[in-house]
């Protein structure tokens, strides 16, 4: 059950939109379903011989402005009080009678009329379609006083959350006050009179969101805004230093022809100039804590970048099993532009899926706690890296180390959604989960060539080095029998030979991508270990577009790997990197 509320001027014109036809014909059997004092005269079912509903509508607009022509200039400029409650589409359809007790309860929990107060608003509830109704009340008591309408959302929210679970409906997550906000039913119906997908704050919404991804200075984050076609207008100080800025589509304008302008506060709450500035700066004056890339530059820029991607995402990912709320907070925000540079610049079979990803998980990364003096940079370059690197191809290389990041982001969004229900971040956790569906699906689309080509290859292998390589695997994982029924157990199997004939130790190798972090989420193990295992290694992602380049000389490793936990921090001095090869003798 979702309110959404709104505030006017206009009593009149409002009750004519109620019990009009509605702007396509939307509207059936407008008529009330409660009222002040359950008498209000009612245009849509008028008992009288002669209805005229025209007089009628005249006579309910008047008496609920009785109050506000009473208290003359005290009354407030906007004096109607609208909100709209509308019923998941899966919800039983609600009776007029239950409608009335929503209404009633949604006036009293917000303070317009509290219950046995003689003196509460004037209000009534329109009903004219089977899910939702619409409330409107003037704000001005029988006393002459204006109600106390402090936090009327919330209030409202929260009595919705109540019925629904009083009622058995589909009980929604409750929000905290950092969500973006959402469209206006007049933007919505607008973007469909005008044959557009989602409305222009939507739109502007994620392109501003990705301009900002990885962006290393201001002009950077304007010039992208630019390139996407987005119209930018700056608010300066007297002194000419730009303090605010606002973004508007080409073409969209409002009734006057005048374009219609968002500033970036109101597309997201950390989208204002001053939030963008701190984020850009902040990642300038911290030390990286990402560790040097010193491997060979054999792949392309695209490939390249997502394989420097997959391991910065890994090492920011311990910190969400550490008490350092701030820091997991920031490496949100840095996980939510690596996606947003992964989703502009995927291959098309995948980037719808990504950017549908990307529109969830920008919720998860705004909670109250506050990402203070934390270190993004590592993953912050990463982004950048992958909008630099432009965009990768479906097939070959380019399409294996896709697959090869969007493992990791998979585990990363369940991590995230665990760290918030911890939390009590209902929304935040939600929309994880979700980022992490549309995840999983890209991932399926990305991995399909890679995963039949290595599978193909684990088949292939002499009976005598597959048993050799399943003995590996048994011994560095539980419930064998359960991991060989796995679809990527032979792409494990497949992945161990090639890093042994590339010069690795397979033992040390596998035992150290198991001790990278925990498996548990993972839907199939295998798949995670073996992209692990070709990150660690340098191996092709995509085993068909080059073939394994064998290390003269390697020494094999003679040590294992610590499985001792990850200290919160991440500093370089104190958190061993998780994206070092094996060490070889």
């Amino acid at each position: 059950m979702v309110p959404d509320i709104g505030r006017g001027s206009r009593t009149h014109g409002l009750l004519v939109y109620l019990y009009g036809p509605g702007k396509r014909e939307e509207h059936t059997d407008p008529h009330l379903v409660g009222s002040w004092d359950g008498f209000a005269p009612d245009p849509g079912r008028d008992p009288s011989p002669d209805p005229d509903p025209k007089v009628t509508l005249a006579r309910l607009a008047a008496a609920l402005d009785l109050r506000v022509k009473q208290a003359g200039t005290s009354a407030p400029a906007e004096h109607v009080w609208h909100c709209s409650v509308r019923t998941d589409p899966g919800d039983r359809t609600l009776s007029d009678a239950e409608w009335n007790t929503v209404a009633r309860r949604l006036v009293h929990a917000t303070g317009l009329a509290p219950d046995g107060d003689p003196d509460g608003c004037r209000w009534v509830a329109v009903r004219h379609a089977e899910d939702h109704i619409h409330i409107l009340a003037t704000m001005v008591r029988g006393d002459l006083r204006r109600p106390r309408m402090n936090y009327d959302y919330k209030k409202a929210q929260a009595e919705c959350r109540r019925i629904e679970k009083e009622w058995g409906l589909r009980q929604l997550k409750p929000g905290d006050g950092t969500a973006a906000k959402n469209p206006t039913s007049a933007e919505r119906h607008k973007a469909e009179r005008t044959g557009r997908t989602e409305t222009p704050r939507e739109t502007l919404r994620e392109a501003v969101r990705q301009a900002v991804a990885g962006a290393a200075t201001e002009e950077e984050f304007f010039t992208r805004l630019r390139e996407k076609g987005v119209r930018i207008k700056l608010r300066e100080a007297p002194s000419g230093d730009a303090i605010g800025y606002s973004v508007a589509l080409p073409g969209d304008r409002n009734g006057e022809g005048k374009p219609v302008w968002f500033p970036g506060s109101t597309l997201a709450p950390d989208l204002s100039l001053p939030k963008i500035r701190h984020r850009l700066t902040e990642a300038d004056d911290e030390p990286a804590t990402a560790q040097p890339d010193n491997g060979p530059r054999r792949w392309s820029a695209p490939a390249h970048a997502r394989r420097t991607a997959t391991g910065a995402t890994e090492r920011a990912t311990l910190v969400f099993a550490s008490d350092d709320d701030p820091q997991a907070a920031a490496q949100l925000i840095g996980l939510g532009e690596v996606l947003d540079a992964a989703a502009q610049t995927s291959p098309a079979a995948a980037r719808a899926e990504l950017a549908a990803a990307a529109r969830s998980f920008e919720r998860a990364t705004r909670s109250h706690i506050r990402a203070e003096h934390a270190d993004t940079r590592a993953l912050r370059s990463a982004a950048r890296g992958i909008v630099h690197a432009g965009g990768a191809l479906g097939r070959g290389e380019d399409g294996g180390a896709t697959a090869m990041l969007l493992s990791t982001l998979v585990l990363v969004a369940i991590a995230a959604a665990h760290w918030h229900s911890a939390r009590g971040h209902a929304q935040q956790a939600a929309a994880a989960h979700q980022a992490a569906q549309h995840l999983r699906t890209a991932y399926r689309q990305a991995a399909a060539a890679p995963m039949r080509a290595l599978h193909a290859q684990g088949r292939t292998l002499p009976k005598s080095d597959r048993r050799k390589y399943e003995a590996t695997i048994r011994a560095a994982l539980p419930n064998t029998t359960e991991h060989r029924a796995e679809r990527g157990h032979d792409a494990l199997v497949a992945t161990l030979a090639q890093a042994e004939q590339a010069g690795y130790e397979p033992e040390a190798l596998l035992e150290q991508a198991v001790a990278m972090r925990e498996l548990d989420s993972a839907d199939d193990v295998t798949h995670v270990l073996a992209w692990r295992l070709r990150r660690l290694a340098d191996l092709p992602a995509n085993p068909s577009s080059s073939p394994a380049r064998t290390k003269a000389g390697a020494r094999r490793a003679t040590s294992k790997p610590s499985r001792a936990p990850m200290p919160p921090a991440l500093s370089r001095s104190t958190a061993p990197n998780p994206g070092n090869r094996a060490p070889r003798r």
